[in-house]
């Protein structure tokens, strides 16, 4: 015969297994209840479409880093309370509206000259971009 004790021991240990897969069962199925959790845009969007997927926005800002052989913080601003850290939406870098102005001319050219439908679309491909006068250079040289 098995001893009280170990019974008793088997036990507990079964309830604290039954109870603890309960409580796992019970937290996996209401968490199919729970509202997803929306993407994040980007804000203070002037040029890209607002609608633009945070995929493609990276995208695009990699695409500016490659073409100029810069980083981030070229164009955008460090947080007020966190200087480590961007403040993607600043305005406070002259650098980011030179950067909109430039994305703008580049898509009136492949408009008017090349035919290029819809530039705001981040997958189109664009006769004329930043690396055509840029060629990895923050500053193009001048002929």
């Amino acid at each position: 015969m098995i001893n009280l004790a170990i019974k008793k021991d088997i036990i507990m240990r079964f309830k604290a297994v039954v109870t603890l897969s309960v409580l796992v069962a019970t937290v996996v199925g209401m968490s199919s209840f729970m509202p997803k959790a929306a993407e994040k845009k980007g804000n203070n969007l002037k040029v890209l479409p607002k609608d633009i997927s945070r995929e493609d926005l990276d995208k695009v800002m990699h695409g500016f880093n490659k073409a100029l052989g810069v980083r981030c913080n070229f164009c955008h601003a460090a947080q007020k309370d966190d200087p480590k850290r961007m403040d993607f939406a600043s305005d406070a870098k002259p650098e980011k509206d030179r950067a909109r102005m430039m994305m703008r001319m580049t898509s009136k050219i492949n408009k008017k000259y090349f035919h290029v439908k819809d530039v705001s679309n981040p997958a189109a491909v664009m006769a004329v971009s930043c690396a055509t006068c840029h060629n990895g250079k923050a500053f193009p040289e001048a002929d």
